[in-house]
Formats: C-alpha cells, sequence, structure tokens
C-alpha cells in the first residue's frame, strides 16, 4: 500500500481564494479528495494568518480476497497514516533479482546425483550451489527479502564494451536487470566507475599462476643418475685395482698367511685373485668383506680402501636424498618474473576478465613511465647528465606477458583454461587467474601446482547500482554475519 507523494497539503492564498487548483499537485489532490469515501474537509489558518491551509481526512482500504475491500487505516496529509482500531499490518518481503556468474566454488549449478542435469524450483528455475548461494541465503534471512538468482547472457562478470557500456553481472546491474551481484567479483577501478560496491566479503584474493606437474621419466636404473658416469667409472676402477693389488700383496708379501703359515697356527683365508676382487666387492656392504688380509701391507691397503668406500656411501646417500626431494618439488618457473623472461612455457588468461584488464593496465603504466623517461632523457641539461636513456630504471615485463597472452589467445572462462593446463603434460603451459579459484582447483586435481607468490591484492565484494540505498543496509548486514563469524566458517569450507 503506497500513497502518491503528490497528494500532500494544498495552501491557498489569502488574497485569491478563488484561485482555481491547476498545478498537476493539486488537481491530483482535489481527485483523491472526491473518490475518497468518507473524507472530511477542514479549513483553518496558520500561526502568521497569511495563508489558509486545506486538509483532508481520507479512509484508506486494502483489498482482501476473501473480504473484498476493506477499511484499514486513516491518513491525513502531511502526517502518517494511523491503523483502524483492530487492524494489524504485515509488512511484505522484499524481492531482489541478484546477478552472478558461473565460477568455482564460488557459484556453479546444482546437479543431479544421478543424472548430471542441473536442478529447478517450482517456478521452473535453475538451482544454484556455492559459497556466494550460501551468502546470499544468509543474507536473505537477515533483511527479510526474497530473490531470483539472475546469470547473464553473455559477458561473465562483465567487460567495458567500445560503446561505453558494459555486459555480464556488471551490465545487468547498470541498466537495472538486476538489484544486487554477488560473487567473484573484484573491486576494480573501471567497475567503481559506474557501480557502487559494498563492503568486502571475502579475505584479500589476487593473481596466481598454475602450471600442471611435470611427469618424471621412470626406470629401474634411476639411482644411477644420481652420480655421474666419471665417478661410476672411478668405483669401478678402484674396486678392480684393490682386488688386484690385495692378490699381489697377499702372493709375494713375506708375512702374508701364505708365505708364512707357521705364524699363523690356525686356518686362514686364501686370497687368491678371484677371492681378493670379492673381498673388494662386499667391502661395499653394511656385512662387510669378512676376514682380512694378516700382512702389515695388505692391511694398509685394506684400511685405505674402507675409508674410500665409507666415503662413497655417504656420498651415495646424500645425493640420493637430495636428488629425490628435489626431483619432486622442482617446477620450471617459480615467479612471474621467471615467466615473463622465458620463451618456452605459454601462458594465457580468461579474456576480459579483472587478471585480463589487470595486465593491460600494467602494460598502459610501463608505456607512461618510458615516455616520461624519455622526454627527460631527450630535454636534459648538461646538470641533468645522469638521465641516459640506456639507464631506464624500470623493466619492462608486462609488455612481454601482454604479448605472450595474445600469441596464445585467451581464453573464454577458467574451465578451458585449467583443461588447457592439465593437458600438457610437460608443463609447457601455464595459466593466470584468480588465486581462490586457482587454490581450490589445486586440491582437487592433484596434477596441478600453484606457481610463485599471490601479487596483485584485491578482494571480492557485492556490488549494487549507484546511490542505491542498498548499499547501508548490506553493510549492516554483513557487519553482523561477521561478528557471527559466518564468512570466516564459509572461507574455511
Amino acid at each position: 500500500m503506497q500513497l502518491s507523494a503528490d497528494a500532500v497539503t494544498v495552501r491557498v492564498d489569502c488574497e485569491d481564494l478563488q484561485a482555481e487548483l491547476n498545478s498537476t499537485r493539486d488537481k491530483l489532490y482535489k481527485q483523491f479528495a472526491e473518490d475518497t469515501e468518507n473524507n472530511e474537509t477542514i479549513f483553518y489558518w496558520i500561526e502568521d494568518r497569511s495563508s489558509l491551509l486545506l486538509r483532508s481526512r481520507f479512509i484508506l482500504y486494502t483489498y482482501i480476497s476473501d473480504e473484498g475491500l476493506t477499511k484499514v487505516a486513516s491518513w491525513f496529509a502531511g502526517e502518517n497514516y494511523k491503523l483502524l482500531p483492530g487492524v494489524t499490518l504485515e509488512p511484505l518481503k522484499m524481492f531482489f533479482r541478484i546477478g552472478t556468474a558461473l565460477a568455482v566454488p564460488w557459484t556453479l549449478p546444482k546437479l543431479h546425483p544421478d543424472t548430471g542435469e542441473q536442478l529447478v524450483n517450482e517456478e521452473g528455475q535453475p538451482l544454484y550451489e556455492g559459497y556466494c548461494i550460501d551468502l546470499i541465503e544468509k543474507l536473505s534471512e537477515a533483511m527479510n527479502f526474497e530473490y531470483e538468482i539472475v546469470t547473464p547472457k553473455v559477458g561473465g562478470f562483465g567487460k567495458k564494451l567500445p560503446n561505453g557500456t558494459w555486459d555480464g553481472v556488471v551490465g545487468d546491474l547498470m541498466v537495472g536487470e538486476t538489484d544486487i551481484a554477488v560473487g567473484a567479483l573484484t573491486m576494480t577501478a573501471e567497475r567503481e566507475e559506474v557501480i557502487d560496491f559494498v563492503a568486502p566479503y571475502f579475505e584479500q584474493t589476487g593473481i596466481l599462476i598454475v602450471i600442471r606437474k611435470p611427469i618424471r621419466k621412470t626406470s629401474l636404473f634411476k639411482f644411477m643418475t644420481v652420480l655421474r658416469t666419471e665417478v661410476w667409472l672411478s668405483i669401478v676402477a678402484a674396486l678392480v685395482l684393490t682386488g688386484f693389488m690385495i692378490w699381489l700383496l697377499e702372493k709375494y708379501s713375506p708375512y702374508s698367511a701364505r708365505n708364512n703359515p707357521d705364524a699363523y697356527p690356525y686356518p686362514c683365508r686364501e686370497f687368491t685373485l678371484k677371492e681378493s676382487f670379492w673381498f673388494a666387492l662386499t667391502s661395499f656392504t653394511p656385512q662387510g668383506g669378512g676376514e682380512a688380509p694378516k700382512a702389515l701391507s695388505g692391511r694398509t691397503l685394506v684400511a685405505a680402501y674402507w675409508l674410500f668406500v665409507v666415503l662413497m656411501l655417504a656420498t651415495f646417500t646424500a645425493n640420493l636424498a637430495a636428488f629425490l626431494t628435489v626431483e619432486r618439488m622442482q617446477t620450471p618457473v617459480s615467479s612471474l618474473e621467471q615467466l615473463a623472461r622465458q620463451s618456452r612455457i605459454n601462458y594465457t588468461v580468461v579474456e576480459s576478465s579483472s587478471v585480463h584488464q589487470y595486465f593491460i593496465n600494467m602494460k598502459f603504466a610501463e608505456d607512461t613511465l618510458y615516455r616520461v623517461w624519455k622526454e627527460i632523457t631527450l630535454n636534459a641539461t648538461s646538470d641533468q647528465a645522469q638521465y641516459r636513456v640506456w639507464d631506464y630504471p624500470i623493466r619492462e615485463q608486462y609488455g612481454h606477458i601482454l604479448l605472450a597472452i595474445n600469441a596464445s589467445g585467451p581464453v573464454p572462462d577458467a574451465k578451458t583454461g585449467f583443461q588447457q593446463v592439465n593437458e600438457h603434460a610437460d608443463a609447457d603451459f601455464a595459466f593466470i587467474h584468480d588465486s581462490a579459484e586457482i587454490k581450490y582447483e589445486v586440491t582437487r586435481n592433484c596434477n596441478l601446482t600453484e606457481v610463485g607468490e599471490v601479487f596483485a591484492e584485491q578482494p571480492y565484494a557485492i556490488a549494487v547500482q549507484q546511490g542505491s540505498r542498498l548499499q547501508e543496509d548490506i553493510s549492516r548486514a554483513l557487519l553482523e554475519l561477521q561478528k557471527e563469524r559466518f564468512l570466516e566458517q564459509m572461507a574455511s569450507k
């Protein structure tokens, strides 16, 4: 039930009481007074007695399907309505059209567990689930409103078109197709020019790089790659030489068990050529080579050989552990700077996304800074000799990144980007996207891995039309949800 704002108190000049009510407001007021049953018209002077105030009392009706028109209140122009005795009014719930775009895990279709088809409600509208849907449901309870989820026909979250308009979620919000926008919507300067953002509802997010984990080649002789070929050849040569020297010393030394049997009344090991090589080989095992030669020359040789064996075993064990650990953790690149400097790995972004716009803006900033630097150097005086064109202090990497993105071709959506990364088993393709979505996808797909640190951090926020009163209402509701730790609980899922 709403009363027209034009139905207000009419003031009549005392000098011209016969003046016609020719304004639109007066005509509407007069018509309302004539058509209203049981109205009471009252004339009275205001305090300075310069004007006569015309005032009417109106009886208001509402329609109830079973009872027809029913009197509910009386109203004086300029005052609040007064309910008649025994009448109570219940406020109706507000209804909003809420725009969002599909993005895992924020908003995704709710599928049937058996058929995989998207579920619909009783009115035939598609159902959705995800972080944003849970947030919308909580806001509807806190603010007492009903809603309808609306996804854009084209454009995703929205991009600025050449004619200055927007498509996607932002465009629908601008033209009034939706009242609120809830989704993985980052607060960018371009969007803030056309819509208003409410307080952020999700912790700082940003941009991250994801690639596929390289598939390592497996082999039964993988352990052989721990040491270089020259080292293995040296070990074999030391083993052969030691075995031959043990046999030679045991054969010709006058103090050996073979040449001096009287000095050893008990049976001793006979070091033939075969037995000498076996002793040298088994010395590499934890059990050891067994009984050692008796002669001092042979014992000295064996002691030196054992020291060599201990050093080789310790080196091999340490290198093997380090090799396996580094191989598992190694990635082709570790930062955005390395990605920009190399040419083996191709990479892309979602077309017209906030990430794509970020690189476009940074490329523009680089060009602007270089132009200013060039103007300074070309106009430098003798006192400004330190300014030289070739000493430009800023590395131009975003221009190269944008060229590489255009060469690879931006993808239409994040699903396509993750699919392309997963198809490149040699880890030669990267996808630059929203960090929250990448971290969620990495937990679901063990073949993917994050690269580097998060950069260009920005929060997610709910958006409304410019000047909308909903901005304050939603901000208060979000503050209450934050006090209840609801947002923190949702972020931890």
